[in-house]
């Protein structure tokens, strides 16, 4: 063997396994962090989370939402699927020179192929760059990690445009259209010697195997992390209802020390592992930042930065907790903090290792990493899940980090505290006599709504459960909605009742504000009334109790048909129980409730009866169903004053008289009070209304009786 070609041998095996062994030392690193977590459990069910990866890796289903990034990702993606056998054929040529992979005939057609390929990477890298540095979108990061990739692509691309056509020079080939750059290359360079050429090859060759194996060590230690967790991460993603939250067992061992108990999450390690794959699997995209309301509004939080700071923390954390250094090769890296904390780690022992990693979990996960302005600034509305391409959850953790604060540390804004309390004596956030929860009743002695106990004095029965929430019982706004939708009930004779003064709050507004303790001891009360009725299926114009009572509730051992009222009032007018007839001359947009469209699915409905009634135009905001704004309300959000940035509320409102109503329409009495806040605050309250579903189309069923509500 030629000498120089053994020794190009012995540097490339040398390289390659010490590139290798790298990646592998570090993918161990990043899952022995993982495994600091609490552990989770795995369902089993591998048929249903290939499909997802099919629709969500190979598919992109969520990345073509924005259809320019979309493009670009995909033609990276495929592309560097696919250009992966032109970089093993160009490796090839230089350890075997003049000879390539054995594929016979299709061996033409395969190098055109892969030119095609490498000419679409490299276009889709120009695209990329400009997008994020001629463009600048506002989501992307602009710093010299950010481009990192974009130059290690383009290297690999170009050297073997390049080493290919000096390789034809080298062997004295003759150009051919299966070859079209290659042969460019060769024609453009015909003038120099086959020694030169041979040079110009193997210099083209080394630095396509050197960033080759750089970007191999450099992925697992970056962003793009998620070229590995994201396919992981899809593939384990919870199954079921979106961001149902996990239940707290408050049951405590006797022998465990007060000071040892917590609830929530108030280190890292409090997190499980699925949710730490999360953080590694983070794109760094902005996709979740750019679509939510509280960062959109001006206030601190932003989703990926909430991930990313987790992220790293978890990664010094870890450096400290299991020795292992974070970053490679050690020697480039040995000053960073992460390394530096691993070393002290491995090489101490006992007490001493033990203060090493107590001073690096110094660092308190809610104060010095992530702020507690940032986690109440969350409205809990998933804009930021739905928008993320590779199914992280953000809700989870900012529920569980409010645990932490509301349930270890007794924190809690001044509001929300006021709120808690009040639910817990009446039942209701306002404070309010519970025994005055039935008197909405009053506003119209016309329509018949019973509660259970006089039912069942009469020895009648009831089909649906009637929940009004506190919203419809005591708010004189909502109190409009629940008695129209009564009245719609009375007209389409159907069987219901109410809880009436037995009915307490849902739950939703305590769980979703880290009152876990709160929210089982009501969900406790609200199991027994129901079993005590035997309600089988349950009626609400709340979305909020719609997604708790059918979604979460079935952890405590309640289940039950659970039912929005637009869900009823389309099937309703289906099956012919509700006949609109009156014109109602109204340009209506329709605002979708995050708990009832993101949470639930359910969109069709609502914008069903609005077409069903006479003279309704509908028009849709430019974000409108599953990339809806939130209103600002949820998550607890209603109960406390926005003290940074602008309403949500005016912002959304805003989105809606975009597109020029006379009426912005709503499913949910949240979403209606801060829509007609906002109308007010836009000061258009008398030339746009704002109505509930049901609302309106009772004024086509009753036009005689229903009074004009803004």
């Amino acid at each position: 063997m030629n000498p120089l070609l053994l020794a190009n041998w012995i540097l490339f095996l040398g390289v390659t396994i010490y590139g290798l062994y790298l990646f592998v030392r570090v993918v161990r690193t990043r899952i022995a962090y993982i495994q600091m977590g609490k552990k989770f459990e795995f369902d089993g069910q591998i048929k249903r989370r290939l499909q997802k990866i099919w629709i969500y890796v190979f598919g992109q289903k969520k990345l073509l939402k924005d259809k320019k990034s979309g493009a670009i990702h995909v033609m990276m993606f495929y592309g560097f699927i696919l250009v992966q056998f032109g970089a093993i054929d160009f490796i090839w040529k230089g350890l075997a020179p003049d000879s390539h992979l054995p594929l016979g005939p299709l061996y033409p057609g395969f190098t055109f192929f892969q030119e095609l390929v490498t000419l679409t990477i490299l276009v889709a890298v120009i695209w990329a760059f400009y997008r994020r540095y001629i463009e600048k979108l506002v989501r992307l990061k602009r710093g010299f990690k950010a481009g990192l990739v974009l130059l290690f692509i383009g290297l690999l691309m170009i050297s073997v445009l390049i080493g290919n056509g000096m390789a034809l020079i080298w062997h004295g080939h003759e150009g051919a259209w299966t070859e079209p750059v290659a042969t460019i290359v060769a024609n453009a360079f015909a003038w120099m010697p086959p020694v030169a050429a041979a040079s110009v090859f193997f210099v083209m060759w080394w630095i396509h195997l050197l960033v080759l194996l750089t970007f191999l060590v450099y992925v697992p230690q970056s962003k793009h992390a998620h070229l590995l967790a994201a396919p992981v991460n899809v593939f384990l993603s919870r199954e079921g209802p979106p961001a149902k939250l996990s239940k707290i067992d408050f049951e405590i061992d006797e022998d465990t020390d007060e000071e040892d108990v917590s609830f929530g999450v108030g280190k890292v390690e409090d997190f499980n592992q699925l949710q730490m794959i999360d953080f590694y699997a983070c794109v760094e995209c902005g996709r979740c930042t750019n679509v939510c309301p509280a960062a959109g509004s001006g206030k601190m939080l932003s989703p990926m930065d909430l991930l990313v700071k987790i992220r790293d923390h978890l990664t010094e954390t870890g450096a400290a907790v299991t020795g292992k250094a974070p970053w490679v090769p050690s020697y480039a890296f040995a000053g960073t903090e992460g390394n530096t904390l691993a070393k002290m780690a491995g090489s101490q022992g006992g007490d001493e290792a033990a203060a090493t990693t107590e001073a690096a979990s110094s660092k308190s996960l809610i104060g010095d990493v992530i702020t507690e302005e940032e986690l109440w600034a969350c409205t809990t509305c998933r804009n930021c899940e739905d928008a993320c391409p590779v199914m992280n959850e953000h809700v989870d953790k900012i529920i569980d980090l409010r645990r932490y604060l509301v349930l270890t540390e007794g924190k809690m804004d001044q509001d929300g505290q006021r709120a808690m309390m009040n639910i817990e004596r009446q039942g209701n956030p306002w404070g309010l006599s519970k025994k005055e929860r039935v008197n909405w009743r009053e506003a119209d002695e016309e329509v018949t709504i019973p509660t259970v106990k006089e039912l069942k004095k009469s020895g009648e029965e009831f089909d649906y459960l009637f929940w009004v929430s506190s919203m419809g019982s005591y708010d004189n706004r909502s109190q409009k909605i629940a008695m129209a939708f009564a009245k719609l009930m009375n007209e389409a004779g159907i069987k219901f009742a109410i809880l009436g003064n037995k009915e307490q709050n849902s739950g939703d507004t305590a769980r979703r504000m880290g009152n876990e303790f709160l929210f089982q001891e009501l969900a406790e009360k609200n199991i027994k009334e129901f079993e005590k009725h035997d309600v089988k299926k349950i009626i609400t114009i709340d979305p909020h109790a719609y997604n708790i009572f059918k979604n979460e509730y079935p952890d405590f051992g309640f289940e039950a048909e659970v039912y929005h009222h637009t869900e009823m009032l389309s099937e309703w007018l289906k099956e012919g129980k509700l006949k609109p007839e009156a014109e109602v001359n109204e340009t209506i947009t329709y605002h979708d409730s995050c708990y009832l469209g993101r949470y639930n699915e359910v969109y069709q409905p609502p914008r069903e009866v609005l077409e069903m009634i006479p003279g309704v135009k509908v028009v849709e905001m430019n974000r409108n169903r599953s990339n809806g704004m939130c209103c600002g309300a949820g998550g607890g959000m209603m109960w406390m004053e926005e003290k940074s940035g602008n309403r949500m509320n005016v912002a959304r409102t805003e989105q809606a008289l975009a597109v020029e109503p006379t009426m912005i329409s709503s499913g949910c009495p949240f979403c209606l009070t801060m829509l007609s806040d906002g109308t007010k605050a836009k000061e258009v309250e008398e030339k746009v209304s704002t109505m509930d579903i049901a609302e309106i189309l009772a004024k086509s069923i009753f036009p005689e009786k229903v009074e004009k509500t803004a």
